[in-house]
Parts: C-alpha cells; structure tokens; sequence
C-alpha cells in the first residue's frame, strides 16, 4: 500500500493552486547529475562547484534538498559543498535516483491550500517523457515526484499528461503563461488540443486564465520554455530578455513574443507592466549555440539568484535591471557558463518547496 493519499478530485476543485515563485519557501529541491549522465559531456568536472555555488546562496537562507541515487553520490555531494561553503546544517539528502539533474521539469509541483486555517501542500506528479522522448531513459526521472511525496506523506494528483515544470509560469493571481512551441507540440500530448492542455492546467495547477507565446531561444531542446524567455516577478510584470543585434538568431523570435506580450491580457483583462532586460552575448562550446538567457532566475526567500555568463557589459547590465525592479530583494549573480552546457542553468536545475 502505498503511503500517500491519491487525489480523487482536481486539485483545483479542492481548492489547491501553485503559488507563485516569490512566495514565501520552505526550500528548494535539487537533483544531483551523474558523471555518465547526458547532461555535461566531458564537462561534468567543473559542474558540482557550480551546483555549490548555487546551494551555498539558498541555504544562506533557507533549507536544500537534494536527490542521490545512492551513498556514494550523498558523499560527492558533502564534499562539493564543504568546498563550497554551504552551510550543510540546512542541507538534506534523499536517496531517490535520477536520470539527469533538471529538477524543475522532473520534480514535484507543490499546490497550496488553506484549509481550517492550516496549510497544505499536496504534490501534482505530471508524467515526464524527457522533453519529447530526446534522452532514454527517463523513468527514474518519471518516479521522482511520487517518490517525494511517499517520503513526506502528502497527497498526490495524477493528471495522466505529460508537462515541465520549465514551461509554465504563474503571476499568483491564477493566470499561466506558456508556449505552443512546447505544449502543443506532438512530442508531449499528441491527442490533446489547445482547449484541453487549458483545461489541465487549469484543473490541476489551480488557475483560471492561460495565455500563449510561440517559440524558443536557440540552442534551447525544451521545444521552448517559457523560463528561457519570459517570468513574471509579481502578479503584473513580466521580465523578457531582448536580443538587440538584428543579426542575431534570437532577435526575431524574442521580438515577435515581445509584441506578443504586448497584446496579452491578465486574469481581469489588464495589460502587464514589461520590463526588458538584454541578452548575453551568444554562448558557443564546440560549435553549438547554448540557451544562455538572465531570465532562468530563481526567487529564494530574499534574493533572486539570476544566471551569468561572463559578459561583463550585459551581465551587470542585466543585474543592475532587476535589483531596480525588486529593491526588497538581493540580486546574486552566479556564474553558469558551464552549466549552460547542460542546456539549462539555476531555474531548470531547481524546483522550490513553498512553505507550508
């Protein structure tokens, strides 16, 4: 038997929803990558002191949870954070296995409730096919969120379809926002139509309004995120990175969605504050375009931890952007020029625990 209660009904109709990502955080959930993994080919060496610098900034102020496949792995994680200066006090281990580290998209999404003014969490566990079916296997990935929830004993809903946790962002205020690159392409829900992908979101993430940009970043294998592209930073602003070179393989595609948000409409049918922050320069490793973008930040209680890429005019530039834009909090820049090899940078490596 297991030790979870199933949902029976929707989580929305429970009256459970996805809180937004500067909400208060209990932690954050980080799944440890593995040497033989797919995600840092001849890389993986410079890529736990990057993890580690990530860690020693959250458990600066708030607990870090990490998934390792085994004792051997809870060791390499200790020693890179001892390295590192994480305050291991706040760190926590979980023996639960993982294909690949990109917790934010394999990890569990915790939904909300107030109930007899107590709150509680329940775990929706959306199916994971590993962007598309790109990288076998994916099934130890697949489990993660399920395993989480046998472990705290908190209550899991099953939707059935398969969805990322990088291709959805959330105001607070019951709107999502998304990309048909991503979530109507035939490698997720073949069967499913736009209608019925807002139907699931809505249902299961709590919300009530969903709206639509196109496409992706190059050098993004998500089919194109939408923490790549666009997050809101309260319940009326959204972030957009701009490519300002018309020669640029990103500037029509980052233009045409920033007409796009232009037109777009909240929960009550008002237009969004935009804020447009720069593109770094293009980051190549063996000919390849990687997808570095400032907007794969991570609210942490306090701070924003917002990807660098050793850009010095565009990487302060960014920074300077956003601490004027959230003045109550701390922007930390942390260098993920190795990181990006793995086509994902601090909000695809994390998935945060909202307090409860």
């Amino acid at each position: 038997m297991p030790r979870f209660r199933i949902l029976a009904q929707t989580p929305k109709s429970l009256g459970y929803a996805f809180p937004p990502e500067w909400a208060p955080q209990r932690g954050v959930w980080l799944s440890w990558p593995r040497p033989e993994g797919i995600s840092f080919p001849d890389k993986y060496h410079t890529i736990p002191a990057s993890i580690a610098a990530i860690a020693r900034e959250i458990a600066r102020r708030e607990e870090v949870h990490v998934n390792v496949p085994n004792g051997n792995y809870a060791r390499i994680v200790l020693e890179a954070f001892t390295l590192g200066g994480v305050p291991l006090r706040r760190v926590h281990l979980h023996a639960i296995p993982t294909n690949e580290c990109w917790c934010r998209d394999h990890g569990p999404a915790f939904v909300l409730r107030t109930h007899r003014g107590t709150p509680q969490a329940a775990i929706v566990d959306w199916r994971f096919n590993a962007w598309g079916g790109k990288y076998p296997p994916w099934n130890a990935d697949d489990d993660v969120p399920t395993r989480i929830a046998e472990e705290w004993r908190l209550p899991v809903s099953y939707p059935g379809i398969v969805m990322e946790g990088g291709a959805v962002e959330f105001n607070g205020a019951g709107t999502v926002l998304t990309t048909k690159s991503c979530l109507l392409n035939r490698n997720r829900n073949p069967g499913l139509s736009k209608a019925e992908v807002e139907r699931y979101l809505c249902d299961y993430y709590g919300q009530s309004h969903v709206l639509w940009l196109d496409d992706g970043i190059a050098g993004d294998d998500t089919d194109g995120h939408i923490d790549d592209l666009a997050r809101f930073i309260d319940a009326r602003t959204i972030v957009m990175g701009i490519e300002a070179d018309p020669r640029d393989e990103n500037y029509r595609v980052l233009q045409e969605n920033r007409r796009r948000v232009s037109r777009l409409r909240d929960q009550d049918g008002r237009p969004f504050e935009v804020i447009e922050i720069p593109m770094p320069r293009a980051v190549v490793h063996e000919g390849q375009r990687l997808p570095a973008t400032y907007v794969n930040f991570l609210f942490i209680n306090g701070a924003l931890l917002v990807p660098t890429f050793r850009d010095r005019r565009n990487d302060a530039r960014a920074l300077a952007i956003l601490q004027r834009a959230l003045p109550d909090r701390q922007v930390v820049g942390i260098d993920c020029t190795e990181l990006v090899w793995g086509l994902g940078t601090i909000h695809c490596l994390t998935q945060q625990i909202p307090a409860f």
